[in-house]
């Protein structure tokens, strides 16, 4: 034997290889029915074998096809315990493949089977000398379950990336199947060890079967409510609806199907488990309604609502609060109590408060959170004077706004709206014609109390936005054909006109917290992308160029998509209690789409549509922006400029004319189904690029990237920085605005924060959002940000790592000149403003924790 070993290593007829991978039982300790761990020295003997497979060419005289020759299979040998491994919990295993160089080739693949009970989770095959051609890396990242679960072979290939005409002839069989898998034949229910990327409506919301007040409508497929498609799951039909999907029990809602390999790491499974183990404690503990005082259900002063982050609240004491307790392992509790053991209900501040606990009621605060707070996207130039209602007149009436000259003239520091238009000086906040659709529904049929708003700005000479009008309207009584019933109000700080003038910010605020979480954050990034997540798995092979592009930015996403369905955006779930459409949230979200053009989420075409800038050659990145001091806009511009530079040094590697682009089998499925499956509601657009051109390729994968990472970051993780506080923006409001002669009228000259407190969110709902927004607001440890990637061997192609590497120097440069603007407060004052919060959403890296800044790669919160 000692010979044939020599022997083989002068003829090169073995190669070794290092496999890394991890035991079920540690990333995927939520699941019970784990009850067998597994040793690792279990895995050895002949439990997973592997063949690998070569991408040189051999004639098969059979069928007439050349196609790689396999291997004998090989198994785990040796558990090298002296490799140290990057992650607690990997283990590494040695492997040895019997391998003739000049008869076999280069191998270009390999399949691996798994004979052992339960499944795992494989890393990285590593072959470490193959003769003439040194190290080949295989990128696994994969769920491996035992063999007898799977229809097909399980293949991974090298990390050298081909387009399609480009794949040796050997490897295109396997290429070619491996899609056909993923595609899967559309029927019956997935399992969790399925791998099928499938389209399907937004059909889950409702639970009809509970009753009629539990039924929603069907997202999708319907010119009424159209909407990005969603994974699909196969569950059967609601009883009472066939047109409806069944739910998710709630006990199991975490197991609700996503491809395996979709799933979240248990890094942040344990963050979902302490959020829904935090909403248990804060909506069904009798008592919680009475933790303040003697006033159930409601905060009597400001006072009340800081004790939250300063001083704890006292948890109630009795048998339920011990039976849950006892029930939750102690390092989890004290996250979800934020306690040291002395039974306190403790918050983090918001940084909106940390440095001025009141800062955050000025005028100047609230027209600031428009340029830099969580949604920097709405606000847009006035250029029509009165601002006009695009809604359909025939069905609504005059929508348009009754904002007069006179009414705001005097707070234009001495122009005409004519002049102060003509000079960009005129915006607004404009929520009026998302809202108006469904407020009489909303106000007359649920808890909710509001207005549909317009908010008019004017630019001061320091650069910095002042409020000079709200305009709140409500339906007119006799019918939505007649109009609406709208009053203006003007900024005041003195008595009772002081405190009219903070309800009225506040209702404005209830308009933009509304619509920033159903339009801004959860359909123009979380719904949106999950069609291209799936199209691309389906379409592009794992081979392909731009699929590795792309694919560090659909990390999570159609997990996170999925848990959002079964517990916050469904029927009767949290984004239905804390928002103000309340039952009619996600309807207001598919309105919206019908509005959503592609093209117009790249963020120079959105500012210049917005009108808050206009197309100048002689500026950076080809527009000026007509607010200089717009952190948003200013941080963002140079993310995305970067963005797409990377993009193009990428693309040019790979597609050297258009021709190349259009004869790309792959990409064009890719993208036919991308606008006719994965947004099919809006297949006849004519605004779609027709994927035709290398410039095409370039602008549409870096409006992907974009929406994924900074867009997503702007509109998120300032969630708890500024809604935290709750009282800063209301999510909703259960009062309508107090009347002259009315008893609030009365109780607001004397008590005004009493009468704000009424209004707006209720203690219950208060604890429950906080909780929400904090999971939201959080970067889990495992997080990877804008210029990183999980593996350093994620391409062979030396050109795209090098162009990768000049990426993530340019993010480090963008992070300095953050940091010098945002210390600079004389010249910048909307950086950081009256609550001295500084602008980080745009820093492209970030940390664990309730930070406030940092650009995830993707969509995974």
């Amino acid at each position: 034997m000692f010979l044939s070993k020599i022997v083989d290593a002068i003829t090169g007829k073995k190669v070794k290889g290092t496999v890394v991978l991890m035991k079920k039982n540690v990333l995927d300790f939520t699941d019970i029915k784990a009850s067998v761990v597994d040793e690792v020295v279990e895995f050895l003997g002949k439990k997973v074998s592997f063949q690998l497979i070569s991408s040189s060419v051999h004639d098969d005289p059979e069928n007439g096809l050349h196609e790689g020759k396999l291997s004998n299979p090989a198994y785990l040998e040796n558990w090298l315990t002296h490799i140290t491994p990057i992650i607690a919990g990997e283990s590494t295993f040695s492997v040895t493949f019997e391998w003739d160089h000049e008869e076999f080739g280069v191998p270009g693949a390999f399949i691996i089977n798994n004979f052992h009970l339960n499944e795992f989770f494989l890393k990285s095959l590593t072959l470490e000398d193959v003769p003439n051609h040194g190290k080949i890396h295989f990128i696994c990242n994969s769920w491996i379950y035992p063999a007898s679960k799977y229809k097909s072979d399980r293949i991974f290939f090298a990390n050298q990336a081909y387009l399609p005409s480009d794949t040796p002839e050997p490897l295109r069989k396997y290429r070619e199947n491996e899609l056909v898998t993923l595609r899967g034949d559309g029927t019956g229910k997935l399992e969790e060890w399925d791998r099928v990327y499938d389209y399907a409506y937004y059909n889950d919301l409702g639970d009809p079967d509970k009753g009629k007040e539990y039924a929603r409508p069907v997202l999708g497929g319907s010119s009424e409510y159209p909407y990005p498609r969603r994974g699909r799951t196969g569950r059967e039909p609601t009883k009472t609806d066939p047109n409806s999907e069944s739910r998710v029990p709630s006990l199991m809602s975490l197991d609700i199907y996503v491809p395996r390999d979709e799933r979240f790491g248990h890094v942040k499974m344990s963050d979902f488990l302490t959020f829904f183990l935090k909403s248990i404690m804060q909506t069904l503990l009798p008592g919680f309604e009475g933790l303040f005082d003697n006033t159930p259900n409601e905060f009597d002063s400001f006072e009340d609502v800081l004790k939250l982050y300063e001083g704890g609240i006292k948890l109630p004491e009795g048998p339920l609060l011990k039976t849950i307790t006892d029930s939750i392992p102690s390092e989890i509790l004290k996250d979800i109590l934020q306690t040291d053991g002395q039974g306190l209900l403790k918050y983090p501040t918001p940084q909106v408060i940390q440095e001025d606990k009141f800062a955050w009621r000025t005028d100047e605060e609230f027209g600031r959170e428009t340029l830099a707070g969580t949604n920097p996207v709405l606000i847009s130039r006035l250029q029509e004077f009165p601002p006009k209602s695009n809604l359909d007149r025939n069905i609504y009436g005059n929508q348009n706004s009754t904002i007069t000259r006179e009414q705001i003239e005097d707070k234009l520091d001495g122009l005409t709206v004519d002049e102060a238009i003509k000079t960009n000086r005129l915006f607004i906040l404009n929520h009026h014609d998302f809202v108006m659709p469904l407020l009489r529904r909303i106000n007359m049929s649920t808890n909710t109390k509001t207005y549909a708003s317009r908010t008019l700005l004017f630019l001061q000479d320091t650069e910095t936005l002042k409020p000079v009008a709200i305009e709140l309207s409500l339906p007119h009584p006799n019918g939505d054909q007649f109009g609406i019933v709208s009053k203006v109000y003007k900024p005041s700080d003195q008595g009772v006109e002081g405190s009219i003038w903070q309800l009225t910010k506040a209702y404005a605020a209830v308009n933009d917290s509304g619509t920033h979480q159903l339009i801004s954050h959860w359909l123009n990034t979380h719904a949106v992308m999950e069609p291209f997540v799936i199209a691309t798995n389906r379409q592009l092979s794992v081979l392909h160029p731009i699929h590795k592009l792309l694919q560090p930015h659909f990390h999570d996403t159609m997990n996170i998509n999925a848990l959002a369905r079964q517990t916050l955006i469904n029927g009767d779930g949290f984004i239905e209690k804390f928002l103000f459409p309340a039952k009619y949230s996600m309807e207001m979200s598919a309105v919206a789409y019908k509005d959503w053009v592609f093209n117009e989420q790249a963020l120079p075409a959105d500012l210049i549509k917005r009108g808050m800038a206009v197309e100048d050659s002689i500026s950076p990145f080809g527009i000026r922006l007509l607010i200089q001091d717009y952190p948003y806009a200013v941080d963002g511009l140079k993310i995305w400029s970067t963005i797409k530079i990377w993009v193009t040094e990428y693309c040019n590697f790979y597609y050297k004319s258009d021709d190349t682009v259009q004869k790309d089998n792959e990409l064009q499925a890719w993208w036919k189904e991308i606008r006719e499956e994965g947004h099919g509601d809006k297949k006849d657009e004519p605004w779609w690029p027709k994927m035709q051109t290398l410039q095409e390729l370039i602008d549409s994968c870096t409006i992907i990237i974009w929406i994924a990472s900074a867009l997503h970051a702007a509109v998120n993780f300032g969630n708890y920085s500024y809604g935290g506080y709750l009282v800063n923006r209301p999510s909703l409001s259960r009062k309508f605005m107090p009347e002259p002669g009315s008893a609030e009228y009365e109780e607001l000259k004397i008590n005004p924060d009493k009468v704000f407190l009424k209004t707006v969110v209720p203690q219950q709902l208060t604890l429950l959002g906080m909780s929400v927004l904090e999971l939201l607001s959080r970067h889990a440890s495992d997080t990877l940000y804008l210029g990183q990637n999980d593996s350093p061997e994620w391409t062979k192609d030396q050109e795209p790592l090098l162009a990768f590497e000049r990426f993530g120097k340019k993010l480090s440069d963008i992070e300095n000149q953050i940091i010098q603007m945002n210390g600079d407060h004389k010249k910048w004052k909307n950086r950081s403003g009256p609550v001295k919060v500084p602008y980080t959403l745009l820093f492209p890296t970030g940390e664990e924790g309730l930070t406030g800044k940092g650009i995830p790669n993707s969509v995974s919160i």
